[in-house]
């Protein structure tokens, strides 16, 4: 019988600071990629929100990280407003294909945005004046080649992982501390899925849960304390962060099991 989220509170609300005391040792496995993968990709050092239909085989991407890029502007979604009246009143298509995903928002919650996928992003920074077009289309041609090669072979998206926290400059004892932790990560929200969790504010509340036991704070308050807003918090943590993490979900998931 599947556990629901009230009956799996009592589990999870444990006290893991002692726990972490323990010695944790785990080999590094590559990471599949799943039926629907939520990630960020990197252009010119900036990130961009992006999501992958396995179904579909087509990359989305958040319009408002593109239209940052290319405008540089502190209020790209200002800047979109206006775009998609314009697109409207000349009666283009472009904006009726424009899909609404959940995606990381700021305040590190999973927020509707509107995405595009390649095909309509083309067509629509064509009517954004930048010098960084031509490098985004690119970038956008690149990405879907990338995919392609992962699919055939799924080592390459470890590989493209290292490859952005190097261009970040992680080094690498810190990038193998990270895919650790993203295997334990898994295997939790594995477990989760398998107990019946399956909306994304069940899952950003457990992981909260977890968080805060060990930190004392809350992702959005470490987020806030490390000046974070977008980003990943775990992209930013220390080496010794990311293994107290891993212990925390690492003990959670096991006295979970045993309950």
């Amino acid at each position: 019988m599947k556990a629901s989220l009230a009956t799996m509170l009592p589990a999870i609300n444990i006290k893991i600071k002692p726990i972490l005391k323990t010695k944790y040792f785990s080999s590094i496995h590559y990471l599949y990629l799943k039926k629907g993968m939520n990630s960020l990709k990197l252009f010119e050092e900036k990130k961009v929100r992006s999501y992958y239909d396995a179904e579909k085989e087509l990359w989305y991407f958040s319009v408002i990280d593109v239209i940052e890029i290319l405008t540089g502007s502190s209020i790209p979604k200002r800047y979109w407003s206006d775009l998609k009246k314009k697109l409207a009143a000349e009666g283009s298509e472009v904006y009726e294909k424009i899909v609404r995903l959940k995606m990381i928002a700021e305040d590190g919650k999973n927020r509707e945005t509107d995405t595009a996928d390649t095909e309509t992003l083309l067509r629509l920074i064509q009517s954004i004046p930048s010098p960084k077009v031509d490098p985004l289309k690119q970038w956008l041609a690149k990405t879907g080649y990338e995919r392609m090669q992962e699919i055939a072979d799924p080592a390459q998206s470890l590989d493209r992982a290292r490859e952005n926290w190097q261009k970040l400059g992680r080094s690498e004892k810190w990038i193998q501390q990270r895919m650790t932790g993203q295997e334990t990560r898994n295997k939790l929200t594995d477990y989760w899925k398998e107990s019946g969790v399956e909306k994304a504010d069940e899952f950003a509340l457990l992981t909260n849960i977890i968080h805060e036991e060990w930190t004392g704070l809350t992702v959005k308050k470490h987020k806030n304390l490390k000046g974070l807003k977008s980003q990943n918090l775990r992209d930013h943590m220390s080496e010794a962060e990311l293994i107290f993490t891993a212990l925390a979900e690492l003990s959670t998931r096991q006295i979970a099991e045993t309950r």
